[in-house]
């Protein structure tokens, strides 16, 4: 049940208070010195302290309130403090809020707003208990991959990528092919790699060509290779990937670049093992474990008749989901200070561009970002201005939020909810975590 300490010398403030409060099925406890009130503290599960500033007859200077409210700083950094104050100490009040009390409510209060402020910080101290729980039961996840594979040093932070890895590390110690997806830039390579880490043949080698990058007539080359005098150039002959690859792996990244004669060779090697060079006619064997991408719709492309369904079908038996960096928003702060590598620090303004941004180039995009800043910073801290952001992202956001509620709205909103959050944000159409984030943007107190 929400509970709520107060802590007052006076019996009948503590009685009225606790009358006030348990009206609204809240659960009050009651403490008359600042060392009871630290006690129930150590024994109770309590949510928001209600103090004094005096404990002492004939004292107003306020010491002993600042005092306590230090001791439970210190205990108890996230729990919200109200404190009860007469006029005569509301500076100190403003000077404790200012340093993390959560408000203060001058003597004799009232009771409509004290329950507001009250009902609005037990919202608030819900919220944050979740997000704490969220946060922390999200890095036990990501400690535990991190344990049980080798994750090749990959930076991230988001469930999407935790999904993504947990699976490609799930089937990495199968010998069946895997279609890794996604857009450019997004780290299809380094999944391969980890997929690589993690697999039986691990300690064989891996392979990589990017079949957009050769042009079609020499991509047969590159996988198979080639006798001496098979094309123009020739002169001796060479390994192909699958060679090299024997006994490891073979990454085949932009596999939907490989044009139909090869198409049709590929398919044989996944099925047999087995493929002669460009310009012989003697068959080779080579065990390797074949990992493809793409960020072209294959589907489409079978359909168009530019890419085989049987060799589609062969490719992809198992498909691991590579997510952009607009889906995985919790990524780009942890890999912006990676790339950073200490070099310089990343401003507010900075930090908030980088968020704000879509990333069309994902994580590619990211880097080439924060190298550019890094140069340019010097000693001082990286701005939104150095990170030099194409102009259109600022469109972006401001297209989404043609519904954003005005400062106006808000207020209004907060006034008919007679201060009380959770139901300003229904009559919106947000959560409270989101008119909490309008609030603060728009510098509006809680219980406004």
């Amino acid at each position: 049940m929400r509970t709520v300490l107060i802590i007052d010398d006076n019996p009948a403030v503590g009685e009225a208070l606790s009358l006030a409060l348990s009206l609204n099925e809240i659960r009050p406890l009651t403490a008359l010195t600042p060392d009871e009130g630290l006690a129930l503290l150590q024994g109770e599960a309590v949510d928001v302290v209600i103090q004094d500033m005096n404990f002492t007859a004939d004292t107003t200077s306020g010491e002993e309130g600042v005092a306590l409210f230090r001791a439970i700083r210190e205990r108890h950094p996230d729990l919200p403090v109200i404190l009860l104050t007469a006029w005569t100490h509301l500076e100190t009040a403003v000077e404790l809020v200012k340093a993390g009390a959560a408000d203060y409510l001058a003597k004799p209060w009232d009771d409509h707003k004290l329950l507001a402020t009250v009902e609005n910080l037990l919202e608030l101290s819900e919220s944050t208990r979740e997000l704490s729980r969220s946060r922390h039961e999200r890095r036990q996840r990501r400690e535990q991959l991190r344990s049980k594979y080798d994750l090749d040093g990959l930076v991230f932070a988001s469930e999407a990528m935790g999904r993504t890895l947990n699976l490609a590390c799930q089937v990495a110690r199968s010998d069946v092919p895997v279609l890794i997806t996604g857009p450019n830039g997004s780290g299809k390579e380094r999944i391969a790699a980890i997929v690589h880490a993690n697999s039986a043949v691990k300690r064989g080698p891996f392979v990589a060509v990017n079949c957009g990058a050769l042009p079609g007539e020499l991509i047969e080359a590159e996988l198979f290779g080639a006798e001496a005098g098979a094309y123009t150039g020739a002169n001796k002959a060479r390994e192909g990937r699958f060679e090299l690859a024997d006994g490891g792996t073979l990454f085949l990244d932009e596999i939907g670049n490989l044009p139909l004669p090869g198409q049709m060779k590929l398919l044989r090697v996944l099925e047999t093992g087995q493929f002669e060079r460009l310009g012989s006619g003697k068959t080779r064997q080579a065990k390797v474990r074949v990992l493809s991408a793409t960020n072209a719709d294959l589907k489409a492309m079978i359909q168009a008749g530019t890419f085989r369904e049987d060799l589609y079908y062969r490719l992809n038996v198992i498909e691991v989901n590579l997510p952009p960096l607009s889906e995985r928003n919790d990524d780009i702060l942890p890999l912006a200070e990676f790339f950073l590598g200490g070099r310089a620090e990343l401003g507010d303004g900075a930090r908030e561009a980088l968020l704000a941004y879509p990333w069309p180039g994902n994580v590619r995009e990211l880097k080439n970002a924060i190298e550019r800043a890094a140069l340019l910073a010097g000693d001082q801290p990286i701005t939104a201005e150095l990170l030099n952001l194409p102009q259109h992202a600022a469109a972006i956001p401001a297209a989404r939020n043609l519904d954003e509620p005005s400062r106006e709205a808000v207020e209004n909103a907060l006034h008919k909810a007679d201060g009380v959050v959770s139901r300003a944000a229904q009559s919106l159409g947000l959560s409270r975590q989101a008119l909490y984030r309008r609030m603060e943007r728009y510098g509006l107190a809680t219980t406004a």
